[in-house]
């Protein structure tokens, strides 16, 4: 397959506008992720894995809690509208951020309270972003789109940790927040400069009462869709803690510093591209690749747990990057494809409540059990995840086929 098959979706104005101002935007994110889980788990508390997971908690519960109103926005309200006025407030509490550790004054119940206002945020942000794809391509494109637009945001995810753990220690962590709160800009003028007119915007559904339970009604019917939120669910819960795993096992196990962890979160980066790559060059995903990927994921993590050495470590994130956004993005793309354009937002809210929302719940159980047990079998946990989830693709496989009539 040519290079302008792999980046057919480029081909539409709108889409470019968006990737490029997102994937400055991006790159700030994460800059900003690994600064505060450097700032929670080296200068606020002496090694605290724990203070790391409720960080995460508080980021992601809104996840869940506000589940009821997230996925109805997203469908119901101009998205375009929507994702300018929650980027605008990223911004700002990255500022806010970055004042108060440059100042001297962060606590960590600062930190908590800021990682609680970016989930309320983020929690109102996330579903009409991924749904947001559709509306600049259609759905012609739409499963190049995802997988470009995965592999726009975990190039950030290569760059930004480097550069981040370069900054700490360089200047500091505070810096970091105000760079990230600048590259916002980035996206926002991007919002500005889309083509309205060129947008693929659906009927809008109904304004009853029930829109949550509708959504939950309409995957509960599902079985397809039911296997994969359980999916997303054990990988998200447990598998996707990579902050806790990789600092944990950085300071702990390897002796390093900042740019170490830098440099090893890159890794994981590394193999997201590489996976999110290769979900651009398929036309649809399935049920099958679902399955494969969430084994070579258990596998590759639980390497990776009982890695000797760094550059070994190192490079098992990679394979573990790879696989994880192989799952990420193929089950983001399917279902968007199998789900109603109606249906779509709630959808997807339920999907990122399912795996970011699981958070609260895996991340203070696995940094508890990093500190008490220690960062590799903490690890573990996450490759029993995967191997669990790899199992449930595969009883829906069967029954799929004890389904199809003989011929």
């Amino acid at each position: 397959m040519s290079d302008t098959r792999l980046f057919r979706s480029l081909r539409v104005y709108n889409f470019r506008v968006w990737a490029a101002g997102a994937l400055v935007s991006n790159t700030g994110t994460w800059m900003q992720r690994v600064a505060q889980d450097w700032l929670v788990l080296t200068v606020l508390t002496d090694h605290n894995a724990s203070a790391v997971g409720i960080t995460m908690a508080l980021q992601f519960g809104p996840q869940l809690l506000l589940l009821p109103f997230t996925g109805y926005a997203a469908d119901r309200f101009d998205r375009r509208r929507l994702i300018m006025l929650t980027q605008a407030l990223l911004g700002l509490l990255a500022l806010g951020l970055g004042l108060v550790t440059v100042t001297g004054v962060v606590t960590l119940w600062q930190v908590y309270a800021f990682a609680l206002g970016l989930g309320c945020v983020t929690a109102f942000d996330g579903p009409a972003r991924q749904v947001f794809v559709n509306d600049l391509v259609g759905e012609t494109y739409l499963t190049n789109a995802v997988a470009l637009n995965s592999t726009s945001f975990n190039s950030a995810r290569m760059i930004g940790p480097a550069v981040a753990g370069v900054l700490i220690a360089a200047i500091g962590t505070g810096w970091v927040f105000l760079v990230n709160a600048a590259s916002f800009a980035a996206v926002l003028g991007s919002l500005f400069l889309l083509r309205v007119d060129q947008l693929h915007t659906p009927l809008k559904s109904g304004r009853r009462a029930g829109g949550l339970l509708e959504g939950f009604r309409y995957v509960w019917r599902r079985p397809d869709l039911k296997a994969m939120m359980v999916m997303l669910f054990l990988i998200g819960t447990f598998g996707f803690n990579f902050p806790i795993y990789i600092s944990t096992m950085s300071v702990s196990i390897f002796q390093g510093g900042a740019d170490q962890y830098g440099v090893l979160t890159s890794a994981l980066a590394i193999g997201s591209v590489g996976g999110a790559l290769m979900a651009a060059r398929r036309e649809r995903p399935d049920l099958r690749l679902l399955g494969v990927s969430t084994l070579a994921f258990g596998v590759f993590t639980a390497l990776a747990a009982v890695s000797p050495n760094v550059v070994l470590f190192a490079a098992m994130l990679t394979l573990t990057g790879f696989t994880a956004l192989t799952f990420n993005t193929s089950s983001n793309a399917l279902m968007q494809l199998t789900t109603d354009p109606a249906m779509r937002g709630r959808v997807m809210a339920l999907r990122m409540a399912v795996i970011m929302g699981g958070t609260p719940l895996g991340a203070p159980i696995v940094g508890w059990l990093a500190d008490h047990a220690g960062p590799r079998w903490a690890m573990m946990v996450a490759a029993v995840s995967g191997l669990i989830a790899a199992a449930v693709a595969a009883r829906l496989m069967f029954q799929q086929r004890r389904r199809v009539p003989s011929s």
